[in-house]
């Protein structure tokens, strides 16, 4: 990889963050049918689709800078979706794989997060104010998502799980 200039690191940022997303799209479906809550669920396909849109804005963000979506694959992704996909094969109760579904997921809504934020502000450093109002969308996107997921947490989740 050769990074020329603040724009190609910004650039590599994009294909990074459009790698994970695709990860998060293989991934997500499974940690849906693996949730025994019906609310977890659902909030996991609802990601799916607006995960799918993020996906979806980055490939056009790359495109408007004469970018493709390849050449970067994003490991910390990849290590973050393994650990989670353990939970997934382990003989665990119902109850506690939703806890511990949540917990895999909101590190992925963290990386996220923060992939989002350090890229919406190199696009505002190179003034790509279109970029920026588009990274800061799904940036508002994940930290709903992280939101919600402690909401369930809280509110039934967790507490179901610590009774076993």
């Amino acid at each position: 990889m050769k990074l020329r200039n603040f724009k190609d690191l910004y650039i590599h940022q994009l294909k990074d963050l459009y790698s994970a997303e695709k990860q998060i799209i293989r991934a997500l479906p499974k940690m849906a049918k693996a949730a025994f809550n019906q609310e977890l669920a659902e909030a996991f396909n609802q990601h799916l689709r607006e995960t799918k849109e993020q996906a979806e804005r980055l490939e056009e963000l790359l495109a408007s800078h004469d970018a493709s979506t390849r050449g970067v694959t994003c490991k910390a992704m990849e290590a973050i979706i393994e650990e989670g996909a353990e939970i997934l094969e382990a003989d665990i109760d119902d109850t506690l794989r939703d806890a511990a579904l949540i917990a895999a997921a909101q590190r992925v809504e963290h990386y996220e997060i923060s992939g989002y934020g350090t890229a919406r502000a190199f696009a505002e450093l190179i003034g790509d104010t279109r970029g920026a109002k588009i990274l800061q969308t799904s940036l508002e996107e994940e930290v709903e998502t992280d939101r919600r997921l402690t909401e369930l947490a809280e509110e039934s989740i967790n507490e179901t799980a610590l009774s076993l």
